[in-house]
């Protein structure tokens, strides 16, 4: 996956969520009436006796709890989660190119070194925090403008084109998974993951490179070389199926019946992947630019 919180709830998609699931008549959330045993015989086997007392112990759910996810919920999220990181975008762009440049170069280089490791918090953390979603929302947009910033004194016109792309990109592949022309399967994620994993710890490689100034700053390859096009085309064609497999596993959050608080991570996740792909298509475009 893009992102590691999908891969988690894609897991617990499978299993399904405690007192959630769609092929079941009867459910139980919280403190159910009854003894652990009546669960395990009521759909679910496969919980050890340990789970089946810890969720018998556990306090019964409130309304906030025991609502399913829906559409709108993860459509509300992830409007506000874009809307805010457009807003924090906007402001470090106008500031860097009416106060200071350096100021373009100071909020990429932040914003990415602070979103990688809200990134992992975020991924591995058990309990949903809107508060650190929304936080990690507005170190994106500080990274988003300040590399968009960069990008747009150097190579005229790449913002723009780029912005462009990346929305209709996200329309052709959400037609496309909607239409099942484009299909996600268990066979493609692990392939795509496996894909994505040596992409990002060669980018990882690719960051560390570039903020030692190898290749003007462009990191390993130089900018407009063949092979660096041939990179940006793959990173694009990665971030793009990602979006899919995104739809994808927002589709099987809900039919699993998962509890609305995860809105937030599903939102964030798409969030993390669209942004991904928009600054390939920057890499990619100033590429096939210097390339002229």
């Amino acid at each position: 996956m893009s992102n590691p919180v999908f891969n988690r709830i894609d897991e617990q998609s499978r299993r399904g969520y405690a007192g959630f699931g769609s092929n079941r008549s009867t459910q139980y959330y919280g403190s159910p009436q009854g003894h652990p045993q009546d669960y395990q015989s009521a759909g679910r086997p496969d919980m050890s006796a340990g789970q089946l007392n810890d969720l018998y112990n556990s306090p019964a759910a409130g309304p906030a709890q025991s609502r399913r996810l829906t559409l709108d919920d993860v459509m509300m999220k992830a409007g506000l989660l874009f809307g805010l990181m457009l807003v924090v975008a906007g402001v470090t762009w106008t500031a860097a190119l009416m106060i200071s440049p350096g100021i373009a170069g100071l909020a990429a280089i932040t914003g990415s070194l602070v979103t990688l490791v809200l990134g992992f918090v975020i991924a591995f953390k058990k309990n949903v925090s809107p508060a650190l979603v929304l936080v990690f929302t507005v170190f994106e947009g500080l990274m988003v403008g300040g590399i968009s910033a960069v990008f747009v004194r150097a190579y005229d016109g790449v913002v723009t084109t780029a912005v462009i792309a990346t929305l209709c990109v996200f329309a052709t592949m959400f037609l496309g998974w909607k239409t099942n022309l484009v299909r996600v399967t268990a066979r493609s994620r692990r392939i795509f993951g496996m894909a994505i994993v040596g992409y990002m710890l060669f980018m990882l490689v690719n960051f560390v490179a570039a903020l030692f100034g190898m290749n003007a700053g462009w990191g390993v390859f130089g900018v407009g070389s063949g092979l660096s096009i041939l990179v940006s085309v793959f990173a694009v064609g990665l971030a793009s199926y990602s979006l899919a497999m995104d739809f994808d596993s927002i589709q099987r959050a809900i039919d699993a019946g998962a509890p609305e608080k995860y809105s937030w991570v599903l939102a964030y996740g798409l969030l993390v992947t669209v942004v991904w792909l928009y600054i390939e298509l920057l890499r990619l475009f100033a590429n096939l630019q210097s390339r002229d």
